[in-house]
């Protein structure tokens, strides 16, 4: 690749990554002003990333417009290093979401879920109770569960629906108890339970308990986590082809403007 065309590209690359990186950090500050806490709580991880690529990006775009070999030396370790964190973390996204899958239930168009199913990591960080109360005030406060009701307006309706991870683990207690449905929201809690499942006796109709304390509910939350974060390594591996791509032109750069230093 030619002078002109390697540093003109790492340039132009690196000046639209730096505006990308400006629109992260402002959704971030604005996620920090929201009162609401489960959004807050992605607040630094947000500013974290935005912060990193325009420091990376201003660093390559300067070197880049200088010709500088020393700034692109520095915008390639960098480079290498984002490139490194990305491609461990989501072998470790890969690693933590192989296991779990949904159990099918009869009569049931949604599957069901056990917490045990899941990687140890998952285990420990939603039996911590610190953990599982920020989750569980953003489960009652989501409103996911009281929604059922305006979802599924009659009784036929709610057996015949398709529930989420989530709706299945926190909304309604396992089938397997043998609670008859009143309504989406409120089941008979007068019958005796046929299972010894402790999640029969922890749930109850009330709005802000249902099954939030389940062990139903925290294998809907790890399912719904495993679902995000394999779209989030899926996205991590398309990142990681085009960062390399950029980090060959970066090599390309540095290379010529070593070469264009020499010659001087």
């Amino acid at each position: 690749m030619g002078v002109g065309t390697s540093t003109f590209v790492t340039r132009w690359i690196n000046f639209l990554t730096m505006l990308l990186a400006i629109g992260v950090i402002i959704f971030g500050v604005w996620m920090s002003t929201r009162h609401d806490g489960c959004r807050k709580s992605l607040t630094v991880p947000m500013l974290t990333l935005g912060a990193v690529i325009f420091l990376i990006s201003i660093v390559g775009f300067l070197g880049a417009l200088k010709n500088s070999s020393i700034l692109l030396w520095v915008y390639l370790i960098l480079l290498f290093f984002v490139l490194v964190g990305i491609l461990v973390f989501t072998v470790l996204v890969f690693i933590v979401t192989n296991n779990g899958s949904g159990h099918s239930v009869t009569g049931l168009r949604y599957k069901e879920y056990k917490l045990q199913d899941y990687s140890s990591w998952f285990l420990k960080e939603l039996n911590n109770s610190h953990n599982w109360e920020r989750l569980r005030g953003c489960l009652v406060r989501s409103e996911d569960c009281n929604n059922l009701s305006k979802k599924y307006m009659t009784l036929k309706q709610y057996k015949s629906a398709k529930l989420s991870a989530i709706e299945a683990g926190c909304c309604r207690p396992p089938s397997q108890c043998g609670y008859p449905a009143v309504n989406a929201s409120y089941y008979d809690l007068t019958f005796h339970p046929v299972s010894t499942n402790k999640d029969c006796k922890r749930y109850k109709n009330s709005r802000a308990i249902k099954c939030y304390d389940c062990d139903s509910c925290k294998a809907g939350v790890a399912q719904y986590m495993k679902t995000e974060w394999r779209v989030v390594a899926i996205f991590n591996v398309v990142l990681f082809v085009f960062l390399s791509i950029i980090y060959f032109v970066g090599c390309c750069a540095r290379r010529n403007a070593a070469r264009s230093h020499s010659k001087g």
